[in-house]
């Protein structure tokens, strides 16, 4: 099954989506193994985590083996997903890590201010414009952001502990966010082996055929999610900060 794109809610490579693959290739009794082939920037940790959680749950029921495939990209909630198989296999140039987590938005006070801009906010609740991009920061809520930040970067941390276990060679970079080539991700113990698709499904699952059971959206739902995000964009505060593992 094909992790591909962005990893969020609002696209193909969500986890409702990723999960009915799973189960479909875990209830398949004629399928040797399950090969998850990632290329993926990340996304959103609550997305990845789901899917990873589908991983373990699946494989204790079924008692099949899952082999992730890291092409271009296996970086954040792609390898967040990644660790959740047997085996992770990828290219020696492939990108692989990026164990961390952002927040990222705007902030405009300074234009506002240059150009005479007035900010008229009304809320209920003193943290209810926490992070407004047109409004002042507050130490306070800075620092209550960057705490839910860590704890979601310690939650991370520790499933790439569990995946990998003694595989995993610890340096302070590991969970810096920074990345790697996949030889040097071997070395590391962020992945085995260097290998394509066709390698492990001929010299390591020993399968005949591969079998694709990614979802796959039809053109008239592909058009009415587009139209419906074009209608509800519009409806969107600008530039609100949101949470990813990128």
């Amino acid at each position: 099954m094909e992790v591909r794109g962005a990893i969020d809610g609002g696209t193909e490579a969500n986890a409702d989506s990723l999960m009915i693959a799973l189960r479909s290739a875990f209830e398949d009794v004629g399928a040797k193994a399950v090969v998850l082939r990632i290329n993926s920037p990340g996304g959103s940790p609550v997305q990845a985590g789901l899917v990873n959680d589908e991983i373990r749950r699946l494989k204790a029921l079924h008692k099949k083996k899952v082999y992730a495939v890291c092409e271009e990209m296996c970086a954040s909630a792609a390898y967040y997903i990644a660790v959740g198989a047997d085996e992770i296999y990828v290219d020696k140039a492939s990108i692989v890590g990026s164990i961390g987590v952002l927040m990222d938005g705007f902030g405009f006070t300074g234009a506002m201010e240059k150009f005479g801009v007035e900010r008229r906010l009304m809320t209920a609740g003193r943290n209810k414009a926490m992070l407004d991009p047109f409004s002042p920061r507050k130490p306070e809520q800075d620092a209550y952001a960057q705490a839910m930040l860590d704890q979601i970067h310690q939650q991370f941390i520790k499933v790439v502990k569990d995946g990998r276990g003694k595989r995993l060679k610890v340096t302070d970079d590991t969970f810096s966010g920074l990345f790697w080539n996949g030889e040097e991700a071997v070395k590391q113990g962020l992945a085995d082996h260097l290998g394509s698709l066709d390698q492990v499904a001929r010299d390591v699952v020993k399968a005949e055929d591969v079998i694709d059971y990614t979802e796959k959206e039809n053109l008239a739902e592909r058009l009415a999610k587009r139209f419906g995000a074009a209608i509800g964009a519009g409806a969107v505060q600008a530039a609100r900060s949101v949470v990813s593992i990128r």
